[in-house]
C-alpha cells in the first residue's frame, strides 16, 4: 500500500471521514496560495488537491474555470505550482495531490513531472482527461516515484469499467456524485445515493465523493456513503466573495471547519 492508502486506511479504521479540499494554485494570485493552504489545514482538511491551472478544464464548471484563468493571467505555471508545494511541505505533512489536465503534464514531460512532483512532496495525481486505457506508461512512472494515480468514476460508468478502474486506482477512487461539471449545488439527485451504494458494493478501496458538495448537510449525507468528501467550487466561491486575502483565509478556514464538524 502507498503512503496515501495507508493514511486513508487508518482514517477508515478509526471511523474518521476524510475532508479533501481543492484549491487552484495561483488564485486569486500566487502570493495567496500558501496562506490559503495554511487555512485549509487550520480548518481541518485531511487532504488537499492543488489544482494546476489549464486554459481548457473540461471537467470543471464556471467557478473553477474562472479561477484557473485568473491564475494563468497572473503568471502561474506548473513550475511555480511545484515551488509552492515545496514551500508548503516545509511546514505541513497533510497529503497533497496535484489535480490537473494531461496537456500541461505532457508538455512538461511525464518522466520529469513524476520525478519533480515526488521531490516536491506530492502524494499523487488526479488527471480527469487521462483514461485508464492510455495511462500504462504514466502509471508505471508514477509507481516508480511512489505516487498514486487516482481515477474518477461517475453515475454512468459501466460496472466493467468500474472494475478496471478499481484495479488501476491507487490511493482512492474519486466518485463523481453526478453527471456534469464541477460546481456547488444546493441539492444532489436521489440517483446519486443509488450510484454510491453500487460503487461501495464493487470495491473495498477508499472512496471520496466530489462534485456539487457545498454545505455541511450535503457533505454529511455524502460522507456516510463513502470514506469522505471532496469540495472545490464552494471554497473558490468563498475566496472570490472575500474582500481581501486575510478575509479569504479566515472565511476559508471557517468553511472547512464547518464541513469538518458536520461530518
Amino acid at each position: 500500500m502507498s503512503k496515501l492508502e495507508n493514511y486513508l486506511q487508518s482514517k477508515r479504521e478509526r471511523n474518521e471521514k476524510v475532508v479533501s479540499i481543492y484549491l487552484t494554485a495561483g488564485y486569486p494570485d500566487s502570493e495567496a496560495t500558501l496562506p490559503l493552504l495554511r487555512s485549509l489545514v487550520k480548518g481541518g482538511a485531511d487532504l488537499i488537491e492543488l489544482g494546476v491551472p489549464f486554459s481548457d478544464p473540461l471537467a470543471d464548471g464556471p467557478t473553477i474555470q474562472e479561477a484557473s484563468q485568473k491564475a494563468l493571467d497572473g503568471g502561474i505555471t506548473l513550475e511555480k505550482t511545484l515551488a509552492l508545494l515545496i514551500e508548503f511541505r516545509k511546514e505541513s505533512d497533510v497529503p497533497v495531490i496535484l489535480m490537473g489536465y494531461a496537456n500541461p503534464f505532457h508538455r512538461y514531460g511525464w518522466e520529469k513531472i513524476t520525478s519533480d512532483a515526488a521531490d516536491a512532496g506530492a502524494a499523487g495525481f488526479i488527471i480527469p482527461d487521462l483514461p485508464p486505457e492510455e495511462s500504462k506508461d504514466i502509471d508505471s512512472l508514477a509507481k516508480e516515484n511512489n505516487l498514486d494515480l487516482i481515477y474518477l468514476v461517475s453515475p454512468n460508468t459501466p460496472a466493467s469499467r468500474v472494475e478496471q478502474i478499481r484495479q488501476k486506482s491507487r490511493g482512492f477512487i474519486y466518485a463523481v456524485s453526478l453527471t456534469g461539471v464541477t460546481g456547488a449545488r444546493k441539492e444532489l439527485p436521489v440517483e446519486t445515493l443509488d450510484f454510491l451504494k453500487r460503487l461501495r458494493e464493487q470495491t473495498d478501496k477508499p472512496v471520496l465523493i466530489g462534485f456539487g458538495i457545498s454545505n455541511g448537510e450535503t457533505a454529511k449525507t455524502m460522507a456516510e456513503q463513502g470514506d469522505g468528501v471532496i469540495i472545490g467550487s464552494a471554497v473558490i466561491n468563498t475566496i472570490r466573495e472575500s474582500k481581501s486575502i486575510d478575509e479569504a483565509c479566515e472565511n476559508v478556514e471557517a468553511f472547512v471547519r464547518s464541513i469538518r464538524e458536520a461530518i
